[in-house]
């Protein structure tokens, strides 16, 4: 009796911890987030990672033969998404010039179409997460793409101002819901040894289409360059019918044989399946048996801690001033003094390289060194920006202005790319119970577009007002080093 007595208390010990684990949301390193937030919504890429009962050995042979053709593939089309968010975001910079000599556009309706695309952003990040759950992850990837696609030719073909506007907002609500869906597919059908690498991909495909917005919007048309955009949305709208659904989500709906084809086709014909399909089958279970908290939990004094660094950290990253200064580069070379043909071209080049640094630095160098430097670095360039404003003011300081404000450009995005762009959602990932991790998403989602829209609105209006810098140097201020 007192050996079945200290039985069952040890394993209703061990039930505890486990359920204690769960709830808390402990994860792995394994899946990185993007820029755009997404696993800060609904069903956390980071939660795939379950404990397997399998072997050290037999993961890394199961990882080493799942790298087939149709899963690289897959993650092409999914990442499409991705480029075409990098596009829409440095679409507006060497774009400007053209557009209000075109449709003769103001300050205040410019700032409208650039800022009105954060505004389709909140409406497709609040329905992204339902719609992955309803229509499955691909059928949303290509809801989301026909919305760009649609608002891309829109801008394309623009004769007035609205249709500039509805196509940003379309293009807006379609990204939305891209920055949610295509890394949670990408971490769903990925290989958990190789999961971290795959969703990499995610941000740096972001990275490579506003560098290449940048760098291509220097020698076309406006137009032009609208097409040039909406390819990414296009090919990814035709790809979709070639890739498989996520084999979790397809788990998840009960649908076993189509789960296993998917997950057959993903791994290769060859490939043993059961282990893994078991571990998907397991957690789907142990999902289910979780009760959802409601919103208003959230605020509960238990998760306090957690809502301010979730909160505070996105709320950093959009005051540092890296949205304004990615949406209206040139607008900041042309009042420098600087040929915006070069300053785009320069910025275009260095942003690849830094984005690669910045993912290989992740797991070396963790996450506060990082998220330090880069304050650190947002804090520096924006008061070099604003210094450059202020030396124009002095004739025996202005040609100073060329240089200081190229290099604070330069610096902002560097310094953004290492650390304050990525690493944000990937704590914010990690530090709320899974019980509210969709409401938190949801709520700091919402945050981020908010104050996204409310910098980029406002920046061409503070140029004006203040040639001087005086809009760089309330910037700065706004970036302090992290908790």
């Amino acid at each position: 009796m007192v050996f079945f007595s200290f039985s069952w208390k040890t394993k209703r010990r061990k039930l505890k911890m486990g359920r204690k684990n769960l709830e808390e949301g402990l994860l792995t390193n394994e899946a990185k987030t993007t820029i755009n937030g997404a696993s800060a919504c609904g069903d956390s890429t980071d939660n795939l990672n379950t404990p397997s009962s399998s072997s050290s050995s037999s993961s890394s042979s199961t990882a080493a033969s799942s790298l087939t053709p149709v899963l690289v593939f897959s993650t092409f089309v999914a990442v499409c998404g991705s480029f075409c968010y990098g596009c829409s975001m440095g679409y507006t910079s060497p774009a400007e010039t053209g557009i209000m000599e075109d449709l003769g556009l103001s300050v205040a309706a410019y700032s409208v179409f650039g800022s009105i695309m954060t505004i389709g952003g909140m409406v497709g990040a609040i329905f992204s997460g339902r719609m992955a759950d309803l229509f499955g992850r691909r059928r949303t990837m290509w809801v989301s793409e026909v919305f760009c696609s649609a608002g891309w030719l829109s801008i394309a073909f623009a004769k007035s101002a609205l249709w500039l506007d509805i196509g940003r907002l379309s293009i807006g609500f379609g990204i939305g819901i891209t920055c949610y869906v295509v890394p949670v597919y990408i971490a769903e059908i990925a290989p958990k040894n190789h999961r971290g690498s795959f969703v990499s991909a995610n941000q740096l495909m972001g990275t490579f289409g506003l560098a290449l917005v940048y760098f291509i919007g220097t020698f076309i048309s406006w137009r032009a360059l609208a097409m040039i955009s909406a390819i990414p949305s296009v090919v990814q709208i035709i790809g979709l019918f070639f890739i498989p659904e996520s084999p979790r989500w397809l788990a998840k709906c009960g649908r076993k044989k189509e789960f296993e084809a998917a997950l057959k086709r993903l791994r290769g014909e060859d490939a043993d399946i059961s282990e893994e399909a078991a571990d998907i089958k397991d957690y789907i279970e142990t999902l289910e048996q979780q009760t959802e908290a409601s919103f208003l939990e959230l605020f509960h004094r238990r998760y306090a801690n957690s809502l301010i660094v979730g909160v505070g950290l996105i709320l950093l990253q959009q005051l540092g001033g890296n949205g304004p200064i990615a949406y209206y580069s040139s607008n900041i070379f042309e009042a420098a003094g600087v040929s915006s043909t070069i300053g785009l071209q320069i910025s275009s080049i260095t942003q690849i390289p830094v984005s690669i640094v910045g993912l290989l630095l992740m797991d070396r160098s963790g996450r506060r060194p990082l998220l330090l430097v880069s304050a650190s670095g947002m804090c520096f360039s924006c008061f070099l920006i604003g210094i450059s404003f202020c030396f124009k003011e002095f004739p025996h300081l202005k040609a100073l202005t060329p240089f200081l404000a190229l290099t604070g450009v330069l610096v902002a995005a560097t310094a953004f790319t290492i650390g304050m762009g990525g690493i944000p959602w990937i704590i914010m990932s990690e530090i709320f119970p899974i019980n509210v991790k969709a409401q938190a998403g949801s709520l700091v989602t919402l945050v981020h577009w908010s104050i996204s829209w409310l910098t980029t609105y406002t920046f061409n209006f503070m140029m004006k007002w203040s040639s001087a810098g005086l809009v760089f140097s309330l910037l700065s201020k706004n970036v302090t080093k992290p908790a």
